[in-house]
């Protein structure tokens, strides 16, 4: 099947024929695009139709699962990142991930933000405070805990938590942020929050984001593609994808047909 896709220059990631097997059942068939650098691109599609599997694998968060197999390209930058020689803790500093429930150590906010500099080797007090409060600013967390960082991060509230969890992926200075629906267990206006805030972050990292909401796809994205049973159907620029699209399938979704 010939999928519409926009041309990427530069791109970060790169699938070329990627297919994923949990077990022998194939949850991913046949997906070829390019993520473009420095921009959000949604992945949309029904539940069940692999978004979680694909966003998985570019950090090889897959790896994780028993009797998972992945057949095809997935580059980094122009590298394969499933070759035995990819050292995987280094690739998931470089491509850090938000989960759809925050998950926050217990610890205090301060430890919290800085765990990856600590795993990393990092004693100098003065670059952990100040990666500690530049990853909290950047999460726009910073005015609201600035004066409780040694208190527990379980004691922040729901959407805070999820800032949370963002300021610690972005500590570690990642290429890429994957985020698998974010917002989907968070209030109206702590998904506000996290939806203006993906917006800042765009400016300095590439995000890619799973969302089963239409209207949030639309609002936060550049690009958009569109998974159906695990095949891609159609990717491109948000606005064209969602005025115009190229296949009548991509419609029926948008226009709430099925799914």
């Amino acid at each position: 099947m010939k999928v519409q896709t926009d041309t990427v220059t530069n791109p970060v990631v790169e699938t070329t024929g990627l297919n994923i097997f949990y077990g022998p059942k194939q949850a991913i068939f046949d997906v070829s695009m390019s993520f473009p650098r420095k921009k959000v691109t949604a992945l949309i599609g029904p539940s069940g139709c692999g978004k979680s599997t694909l966003l998985r694998a570019i950090n090889r968060m897959n790896d994780l699962i028993d009797n998972v197999r992945t057949e095809g390209s997935l580059k980094l930058d122009g590298e394969e990142i499933n070759q035995p020689m990819v050292d995987v803790i280094e690739l998931r500093r470089r491509v850090g991930m938000v989960f759809q429930k925050s998950n926050p150590f217990p610890k205090s906010i301060y430890e919290n933000v800085i765990y990856g500099l600590r795993i990393a080797g990092q004693r100098s007090k003065s670059i952990l405070d100040e990666t500690c409060e530049k990853s909290l600013r950047g999460a726009g967390l910073w005015e609201e805990v600035k004066d409780r960082l040694r208190e527990s991060a379980l004691g922040l509230s729901g959407g805070q938590m999820q800032r949370l969890c963002i300021a610690r992926a972005i500590a570690v200075n990642p290429e890429i942020i994957l985020m698998d629906e974010p917002c989907s267990a968070l209030d109206p206006k702590s998904t506000i929050r996290i939806e203006d805030l993906i917006g800042e972050l765009r400016r300095n990292y590439t995000i890619i984001t799973v969302t089963h909401n239409m209207q949030q796809a639309a609002r936060i994205s550049d690009c958009t593609a569109f998974l159906y049973e695990g095949s891609l159907i159609e990717f491109g620029p948000t606005n064209r994808l969602f005025t115009k699209p190229e296949k009548k399938q991509t419609e029926d979704y948008i226009t709430g047909r099925f799914g």
